[in-house]
């Protein structure tokens, strides 16, 4: 498919059908996302394959925050991966000081354009994602045995799409672009 295509269908997915993501295709995926842009080439990004049933029940039943509908889809789908992050790269010299006065925010942008071409990648190979950030993340990292120099980014849903719905509005070019 053709990055406008693929950028004009892709879809935040929550139901999912219950055939099984083959490793060979998450790894796919992965290779794809590897491929993100980061700052320095720092690839920040790592991502934990979460196959297990009664651990996605556990995160969805301890972890998830109260009002999201989190729960539900991490027990619906048949994958979740948690991204994670290596601390201490994005937007630091080599001395260890700041580049910027984002000082470490450049890490959680990385993060996003990761997210998104891991997304943007498995659509375009036939599977459905949503990114979710509504959980306790301390706890859930703990639960995970995230190593300490990692942060937990982002839960992943990942599955074959049970339903799609159309894309919602969009606001207009005029209101997102300015010019000087």
């Amino acid at each position: 498919m053709d990055a406008q295509t693929c950028i004009l269908t892709r879809r935040s997915v929550r139901k999912f059908t219950r055939q099984p993501v083959s490793r060979a295709l998450l790894e796919q995926v992965v290779a794809l996302a590897a491929y993100a842009p980061s700052w320095k080439n720092t690839q920040i990004s790592r991502y934990l394959a979460i196959e297990d049933p009664e651990v996605r029940g556990a995160i969805a039943r301890e972890f998830c925050l109260p009002g999201s509908n989190n729960p539900a889809i991490i027990q619906d789908c048949p994958l979740l991966v948690a991204q994670t992050f290596v601390k201490n790269r994005c937007g630091y010299e080599r001395d260890g000081t700041f580049t910027t006065d984002r000082a470490d925010g450049w890490q959680y942008y990385d993060c996003g354009i990761a997210a998104q071409t891991f997304c943007l990648a498995a659509h375009d190979l036939g599977l459905a994602t949503v990114i979710m950030g509504v959980f306790d993340r301390r706890r859930l990292e703990a639960y995970l045995q995230i190593p300490e120099d990692q942060e937990l980014m982002a839960l992943i849903a990942v599955g074959y799409p049970a339903q799609e719905g159309p894309a919602p509005k969009r606001k207009d070019v005029d209101v997102l672009l300015s010019w000087r």
